[in-house]
């Protein structure tokens, strides 16, 4: 298995696009000649009858002159309403730049900004998948990036490879493809050990892989490589590979496709594909609360049982019924993630209880769990 092998399969794509390859870093404008030569490339995949969308960045990037931000800020130091201004200013210039290159070929952009709130409301979620379908359907290419602009801190996922990984299994994509300034996941840092070695293949993502990933560089990307390697772990989970390639020269896509040579790294994608539902449960960034079992209760657990009141020793959180929870040991490692069946109020009252209790402590039959096994996914 590797790279070419993957995209000559892939009928649906996610493409990610890092606000560095869209810019240049001496005059800070946008680099049209590297945007045409995508839409280039995608305008190709088109005429094979293969299906396209973009996850963009760049919407601060190219606001952020405009508001007087100094290009010495890190992303990460950008106060959140400053963000929002900037990704107000350069959002829709960024978006021409794509539509018009797009225009030029024959091809037609919808721009789509989402939010955490529309990938994690079950509903909303459904509705933003039925639209991006239908542009598909069409032949429109969707050019989606997050909505700073009402995004609030807790409601964001921060980085536009989360983003990408969550739109993948949105529309159930067969690939991911993060082009960046690296060539893909090293031993170790290449810009400090220049022994660094590439690692070609990513059968299956471990603690030392994890350990491997940086932080962000100083520059315009508010991701680095440990933001890829979360969305990494997300996207195969659900059985859908993902690739990490360098994207800074022209036609960097297409060459992506034709040169066997070409670095990057791919992660293939887990054999245990989860259904829909449990992508989408699955892929909740932000959860409300956490439940802390016991041994016994993880036992059951692995064998595919609910989570029973009487196995939780302790909870945190205030949430709601369906309100998405994470399952940690008792020593705080996370396990899982589900709906919590019961309000954190009612929770409350009944962990460690046995579930025929659960009536006379409530003074109602709920449900005998707290989460049900249909309404939750257990790590790999």
């Amino acid at each position: 298995m590797n790279t070419r092998t993957v995209l000559n399969k892939a009928q649906k794509l996610v493409i990610k696009v890092g606000s560095a390859l869209l810019m240049n870093s001496d005059s800070h404008d946008i680099k049209k000649g590297w945007i045409e030569a995508l839409a280039q490339d995608i305008a190709a995949l088109s005429a094979q009858g293969r299906e396209v969308i973009i996850v963009s960045s760049g919407g601060v990037a190219f606001g952020r002159k405009a508001l007087g931000i100094s290009w010495d800020t890190r992303p990460i130091d950008i106060r959140l309403e400053q963000k929002q201004a900037a990704s107000a200013v350069g959002q829709p210039r960024i978006f021409a730049a794509y539509e018009q290159a797009l225009e030029a070929l024959g091809l037609t952009g919808a721009q789509v900004l989402l939010t955490m709130l529309e990938t994690e409301n079950r509903r909303m979620h459904l509705n933003a998948r039925e639209t991006l379908q239908t542009l598909l359907d069409h032949n429109v290419v969707p050019i989606i990036n997050e909505n700073d602009t009402i995004s609030t801190e807790e409601l964001r996922f921060g980085d536009n490879d989360r983003l990408a990984a969550r739109v993948a299994q949105m529309v159930d994509a067969d690939c991911v493809v993060l082009l960046s300034t690296a060539d893909g996941l090293f031993d170790k840092d290449p810009n400090r050990h220049p022994d660094a070695r590439l690692i070609p293949l990513v059968e299956q993502i471990t603690e030392e892989h994890l350990s491997m990933a940086g932080e962000a560089l100083p520059g315009l990307s508010t991701g680095g490589m440990k933001s890829k390697l979360q969305a990494a772990l997300a996207s195969t989970r659900a059985g859908i590979p993902l690739i990490i390639a360098h994207g800074e020269e022209i036609h960097a896509l297409r060459t992506l496709f034709e040169d066997e040579n070409k670095p990057s790294t791919l992660f293939a994608a887990s054999e245990n594909r989860i259904s829909a539902r449990k992508r989408w449960i699955e892929g909740h960034v932000n959860a409300k609360g956490s439940f802390f079992v016991d041994e016994g209760a993880m036992e059951a657990l692995k064998k595919g049982k609910s989570l029973l009141p009487v196995g939780v020793k302790r909870m945190e959180g205030t949430f709601k019924r369906g309100d998405p929870i994470r399952i940690k040991t008792l020593q705080g490692y996370d396990i899982g993630i589900g709906l919590s069946a019961y309000a954190s109020g009612d929770a409350a009252k009944i962990i460690g209880k046995h579930s025929a209790d659960i009536a006379d402590i409530l003074g109602f039959t709920g449900r005998a769990v707290l989460v049900h096994r249909d309404d939750m996914v257990l790590g790999s």
